[in-house]
């Protein structure tokens, strides 16, 4: 369960007295220090951390941290806008007990995801974890809606040291062979034991298609508790790998050609408890406003792709018939397409049915990301928005007009930009500070490559994410 009231000076009710049993708990089991996290406006965790005997002290009054990392860039350069990228300020960093996590990868430390407020106790316009909170909330008080949402969490692993800077895949074999399994045995069964231990439910672990590159599957859980999980996975992968003396990337590209890494968003709209996706009388069981639902993201994705595809490495991810889904189509199973109906089984339909929003990746902010595509959908509800024709196939082999609607996205993070500058309901979904923080990050990315080959590029990114 995700803490639903925003912090407030002096703490919100009980969580001083329940951060002080907390912290004692801790302290008994060996914890010397906590973790508190959040994701900034260009997809890299930055962290603050206290002793377990301060716990509480964070609880009541927040940990200081200035307001400049919303337009930090991947390389820790800073831009601005007309509110953000100063020097001067503020915010407080208030940790959210109910998801406070024993890292059972670092022993010593536990994790807790932030909300972000000013000094004076109002809503940070910048924390994108808030923002997830009152949009999800907003849409269950406005339309009945409520949703479940997992990441997909692709990720290579190489041979350090990672100061080398190159990339040299941990374990050899093919596509989602049994030798790259054999061969990362003791650290894949280590990775499972430690999510179990923290509470994360894996459906799926196994190779990926590129060298040295896994997946694993989570289940499903509200959109800022799926967030949040997303990012508490990839710190335990990363610690289980270091213990092994491997290192991971993230990177949508870690290598200038073939297969990158992905972070596909699957979702599904609920009211009243049933699965909008399932039992409908619309395609596949949709019900009217799940096939609203998604022709609003479909329709939107070009400018969402300056969100979900927030680096200048994603665009090398983003090339057709590689599964990264380039073109505004949709289709049942349909892999090639930018949007995926997942049915589900016969029997499991009603459970399992949602949505595949594939042209993501993890340098997107996952609070970010997830709150403007649930946007996005929401509007399409509001607006009674018309699913188009279906696609089957690779859209790459179609000519073109011949599936009216179907074009190919954004081949840039500028063009990305400028669909997204184009998109006001969009900007106005996430506030004018946070757009504005978007734009001037997103095009401080694009600034600081400009010239580099796409070899470079993808070095330059390498290791961020």
């Amino acid at each position: 369960m995700t803490t639903l009231a925003d912090p407030v000076p002096g703490g919100r009710p009980g969580d001083v007295e329940r951060a002080t049993a907390l912290a004692g708990e801790l302290e008994g089991r060996g914890v010397h220090g906590v973790v508190l996290a959040y994701v900034d406006t260009a997809g890299v965790c930055r962290v603050k951390t206290v002793p377990t005997a301060k716990l509480a002290s964070a609880a009541a009054w927040g940990v200081g941290m200035s307001p400049v990392f919303d337009t930090f860039l991947a390389d820790d350069s800073i831009v601005s806008t007309d509110v953000l990228g100063s020097p001067d300020g503020d915010l407080r960093l208030y940790p959210d007990l109910d998801r406070l996590t024993v890292l059972a990868a670092q022993p010593g430390w536990a994790w807790a995801p932030v909300d972000r407020i000013t000094q004076e106790g109002e809503r940070h316009p910048g924390c994108t974890r808030t923002l997830l909170r009152h949009l999800v909330a907003d849409a269950e008080r406005r339309h009945g809606l409520t949703f479940r949402a997992a990441i997909e969490v692709e990720w290579t692993m190489g041979r350090g040291p990672e100061a080398a800077g190159e990339f040299v895949p941990a374990v050899p074999g093919p596509a989602y062979g049994a030798a790259r399994q054999v061969g990362s045995s003791d650290c894949g069964a280590d990775l499972l034991a430690a999510l179990a231990a923290q509470g994360v439910e894996v459906e799926q672990f196994h190779p990926e298609y590129a060298a040295g590159q896994f997946e694993v599957s989570v289940g499903a859980l509200d959109p800022v508790a799926a967030a949040d999980r997303s990012v508490l996975v990839r710190q335990t992968i990363r610690a289980v790998a270091q213990r092994h003396g491997l290192v991971v990337s993230f990177s949508p590209a870690v290598l200038a050609r073939g297969v990158g890494n992905g972070g596909h968003l699957h979702l599904s709209a609920w009211r009243a408890g049933r699965n909008l996706h399932g039992g409908g009388e619309g395609r596949y069981g949709m019900t009217a406003d799940a096939e609203s639902f998604a022709a609003g993201i479909l329709a939107r994705l070009p400018a969402l792709l300056a969100v979900t595809a927030p680096s200048p490495a994603s665009y090398l991810r983003l090339k057709p018939s590689q599964w990264a889904g380039v073109f505004t189509a949709w289709g049942r199973e349909a892999r090639e397409a930018a949007l995926r109906v997942v049915t589900g089984t016969r029997g499991l339909t009603d459970r399992a049915a949602n949505l595949e929003v594939k042209p993501v990746d993890l340098a997107a902010n996952p609070y970010l990301a997830l709150a403007a595509v649930i946007a996005s959908g929401v509007d399409g509800i509001v607006d009674g928005a018309v699913l188009p024709g279906e696609i089957t196939g690779d859209p790459a082999g179609l000519p073109p007009g011949e599936v009216p609607g179907v074009r190919r996205l954004p081949v840039s993070l500028a063009e990305a930009v400028a669909e997204f500058r184009a998109q006001e309901r969009l900007r106005a979904a996430l506030g004018p500070v946070l757009a504005d923080a978007v734009i001037a990050v997103r095009e401080g990315e694009s600034a600081a490559v400009a010239g580099l080959d796409d070899e470079r590029i993808a070095a330059a990114y390498r290791w961020t994410y």
